[in-house]
């Protein structure tokens, strides 16, 4: 199974460069199944149903949220009308929406896709993601039950990130960063067979501040004082995620590779032959 995830998208640009390149990337790289990261696509604030169905449109078969997953109150009765919109799976008791589920690629195989939030440098004191995780493996076991499954691990700190890659490596098929906005260069695929990247990056446009305009956030670092709201930026725009390749019969990742598409960071993706 080939699959694609790509990281935040931010704001405006970030939505337009994923509906003008994302139905070209799924069929040059031949892909089985794509996961969006959309918390940030409306404003740079969370998403709303509107933009969902822009970014499912544009050929997403799941968007995760994460800690701003309802930030546009529309998303409270949205998600649970649309399956194909996951929350955190430890977000706040009672919160509308799902943690995860499992989807079919186009020829029926099995993808578990899940997200959790974690808990170290956050604004808000979120349920132990390990907990939360774990009986989600253990009740959809790769290359059984699901042919891939996937985390989507949103957080702060890299060493929780890293920490996660390797409590789910030889269970999960991919276990991938977001939230941090920058693209880490580690991509691997651990020993039982876990596709694992720290941070996945955002779409969005570079020359900013984690996709922000960078004006107001250097304004606040130097003076200490805001002024105006922070706003997305709107130059030119790189996709940046994850490609894997795993193997259906034990949903081990047996490929994987960075993914930066245009914009100004240096491209990087699959050659697919």
């Amino acid at each position: 199974m080939r699959l694609l995830f790509l990281g935040d998208v931010m704001g405006r640009a970030g939505r337009r460069a994923v509906a003008e390149t994302l139905p070209k990337l799924r069929t040059a790289w031949k892909l089985d199944f794509v996961v969006v990261n959309g918390e940030n696509a409306s404003g740079g604030m969370g998403l709303t149903g509107a933009h969902a169905k822009l970014l499912l449109e544009a050929g997403a078969d799941c968007v995760t949220l994460g800690d701003h997953a309802f930030d546009q109150k529309d998303m409270l009765q949205f998600i649970e009308t649309e399956p194909r919109v996951i929350r955190p799976i430890n977000f706040a008791k009672g919160a509308p929406g799902r943690g995860c589920r499992v989807f079919q690629d186009g020829r029926g195989r099995k993808v578990l896709v899940a997200q959790v939030l974690g808990q170290v440098f956050m604004k808000r004191a979120f349920d132990d993601p390990f907990s939360a995780v774990d009986p989600v493996l253990r009740s959809h076991p790769r290359g059984g039950a699901v042919q891939a499954a996937l985390i989507d691990m949103h957080c702060e700190a890299t060493s929780e990130k890293m920490a996660m890659g390797h409590f789910c490596d030889g269970r999960a098929s991919v276990v991938v960063g977001t939230h941090t906005h920058v693209p880490t260069g580690d991509a691997q695929i651990l020993p039982g067979g876990t596709a694992y990247q720290t941070d996945a990056g955002m779409c969005g446009d570079y020359l900013s501040v984690i996709g922000m305009d960078k004006a107001e956030p250097m304004r606040r670092f130097v003076t200490g004082m805001g002024k105006e709201r922070f706003t997305p930026a709107m130059g030119d725009v790189t996709l940046s995620g994850l490609y894997v390749e795993t193997d259906d019969a034990t949903g081990k990742a047996v490929r994987t590779e960075m993914v930066r598409h245009g914009g100004r960071l240096p491209e990087a993706g699959p050659a697919i032959g």
